[in-house]
C-alpha cells in the first residue's frame, strides 16, 4: 500500500467517524423527547404540571427588591460620602419592584418580621405578561 493510499484511507476513516457522530447526534435529538415552546407556557397551570419542566425547578435565581433609581454623573458619584443623600425616582410609600434575575415579576411593600426585612407582594405580574416581555 502506498503513502497516498494510507492517507486517503485515513481521510475516509475521519469522514466515516464524522458521519457516524452526526448520525448519532441526530438520533439522540430525535429521541430526546418533546421540546418546550413558549406557547406551551401560556397556560398558568401548564407551568407546574408539565413534567419536562421538573428539570429546571431547582435552579437557583437571584431575587432582589429595587427601592428606586437615580442617574448621577461620575463627578457627583465620587463626591458621595457618609451622610450623603441620593434622591431616588420613587415617592415614599410607592410599591417596590421585585426582580428575578433582573426581570420585573412583582411589586410589594417592605415588612419587618422578627427583626428581619421582608417584602409582602401586592401585585404579581402575570405569567403571560412575563413571557411577552421575553419576546
Amino acid at each position: 500500500m502506498s503513502d497516498d493510499d494510507i492517507e486517503n484511507q485515513d481521510q475516509d476513516d475521519g469522514l466515516d467517524d464524522w458521519g457516524a457522530a452526526m448520525a448519532e447526534q441526530a438520533q439522540a435529538e430525535a429521541t430526546q423527547g418533546q421540546t418546550i415552546d413558549l406557547d406551551e407556557l401560556r397556560d398558568e397551570g401548564a407551568v407546574l404540571s408539565n413534567p419536562s419542566l421538573d428539570v429546571i425547578l431547582d435552579i437557583p435565581v437571584k431575587l432582589s427588591m429595587e427601592v428606586g433609581r437615580s442617574d448621577i454623573s461620575i463627578r457627583n458619584l465620587l463626591q458621595l460620602n457618609q451622610g450623603s443623600v441620593v434622591e431616588l425616582d420613587r415617592v415614599a410609600g410607592e410599591p417596590l419592584d421585585v426582580l428575578v434575575n433582573g426581570t420585573l415579576v412583582a411589586h410589594g411593600e417592605v415588612v419587618v418580621v422578627n427583626d428581619r426585612y421582608g417584602i409582602r407582594l401586592t401585585d404579581v405580574i402575570s405569567p403571560q405578561e412575563r413571557i411577552d416581555k421575553l419576546r
